[in-house]
């Protein structure tokens, strides 16, 4: 038996969080925009985080609020006072990062448990030594450490609660620390409302001249290669790159579930998803997954990858690596295919009523299928296939083509569904499913 360790998924919003409660997390992270790293895609105010907390605390699990900027100075009276308000509604802890704000959190609320942010960035035990001296009670260690040296800061720092990242999106700087969105949109990632430029589309030129078409501002221009971001035709920008491709500072996501033993015995104690602008199937299926993994180690049973991975990979994703856990992924580490998704299935639909006498479901739906195709439900504890047969619109009358976005669509099942169900179905592009052949879960031995 191994120590269980805490599973930590994102909740962008409270259908999110239920979710991703629902399918096995522990407990969740989640925001008020002005004051997170999610400014554009978090639907939670001070209203909404007070619901947040006490659903979360009456099914016996934990939230944690993110308050992880680094403040402008006028920010700073604006954050105390939505402070003022979060302390009151009593979460378990708070992730922040400004050593500034947390110094004037401490003073005024020393009852407030506080998380370090990754945003800070902690790269070794001298660093968690200082922050536990101010009285920080877990780090969330920087995503670029190997599993030697997380070991090696839990060995030094054995009374300080680790808490690491296991799955999700990658910046391509140290976390929160890039300008790109800056220098390109005066959008500011240590604000909250960073652009993801890093996954922009990007042309590459090589050995051009001023008479050249692609420019319309002539630069003076040094090397041989150079950038051109597609919105923006003629700003060209040096670089120093080989002929892999165009996406070159498109990070692949982090995926460490093969690792997950590993982690355990370096001391981390939380393991967190990155996500909260995610699907809530996303939050579901990757919930799902780890909580298999992690409640088989607790048992000293060693969990079937491929199986794991095969449900990991019917999400959205770049391509998985598991960061720099083993080493340096260097150029291993990049997405260099253009509008490729390697995910082998597409959220299909959310059951949102169900009938247990007539079997019919009613389904909210998130992307195009049409009669004939064999959808996929979901549940916490169990799923089932299916043919579509039959779709009817709210007025009873026979329709051939479900379509994302549009209205709800009712459909007699097979099988009962419990709360919580999604529908989802395999994607039919001969091409993506050609080239996630060689996916992670296939070079798992």
């Amino acid at each position: 038996m191994v120590t269980k360790p805490e599973l930590l998924m994102p909740a962008g919003d409270m259908e999110k969080m239920k979710y991703a409660f629902a399918f096995g997390a522990d407990a969740v992270y989640a925001g008020v925009p002005l004051f997170s790293l999610r400014a554009r895609e978090n639907d939670f105010d001070i209203a909404s985080i007070k619901e947040a907390v006490e659903y979360a605390h009456g099914i016996g699990k934990k939230i944690y609020l993110t308050c992880n900027i680094y403040a402008h100075n006028n920010k700073i009276k604006a954050f105390m006072k939505a402070m003022e308000q979060m302390v009151a509604l009593k979460p378990d802890a708070f992730i922040m990062a400004d050593p500034g704000l947390i110094s004037l959190v401490r003073e005024k609320w020393p009852e407030a448990v506080i998380h370090l942010s990754v945003q800070a960035n902690n790269t070794n035990w001298a660093q968690v030594k200082f922050w536990k001296k101010l009285g920080i009670e877990r780090v969330i260690l920087s995503r670029e450490l190997s599993l030697k040296e997380i070991k090696e800061i839990h060995e030094n720092c054995p009374d300080m609660e680790l808490e690491t990242f296991v799955h999700g999106a990658i910046c391509m700087a140290y976390s929160g620390r890039c300008l790109l969105s800056n220098y390109f949109s005066w959008r500011d990632p240590n604000q909250g409302t960073c652009t993801h430029s890093c996954r922009w589309e990007y042309d590459i030129y090589e050995n051009i001249t001023p008479e050249d078409d692609v420019l319309t501002t002539y630069q003076p221009l040094k090397g041989e290669f150079f950038l051109e971001e597609k919105n923006r035709p003629g700003e060209m920008m040096e670089i120093d790159e080989d002929s892999y491709g165009t996406y070159i500072m498109n990070a692949k996501d982090l995926c460490a579930i093969e690792y997950l033993p590993q982690l355990i015995d370096a001391g981390v104690i939380s393991f967190k998803v990155e996500g909260r602008s995610k699907t809530i199937y996303y939050a579901s299926i990757v919930a799902k997954a780890y909580r298999e993994a992690i409640d088989l180690l607790a048992e000293g049973k060693t969990p079937d990858l491929r199986k794991l991975m095969t449900e990991i990979e019917s999400t959205a994703n770049r391509g998985f690596i598991p960061g720099f856990l083993p080493e340096n992924p260097k150029h291993k580490g990049e997405d260099y295919e253009k509008n490729y998704t390697k995910q082998t299935h597409l959220f299909a639909a959310v059951v949102r009523e169900f009938n247990p006498t007539t079997m019919v479901a009613k389904l909210e739906i998130k992307n195009r299928f049409d009669l004939g195709q064999e959808l996929e439900f979901v549940m916490p504890d169990r799923s089932f296939r299916m043919t579509v047969t039959e779709l009817k619109n709210a007025k009873g009358e026979s329709v051939e083509h479900a379509h994302g976005g549009a209205d709800d669509l009712w459909m007699k099942l097979s099988e009962p569904v419990s709360e919580y169900c999604l529908a989802r179905m395999p994607y039919f592009e001969p091409a993506k499913l050609e080239k996630a052949e060689k996916s992670f879960s296939q070079q798992i031995a």
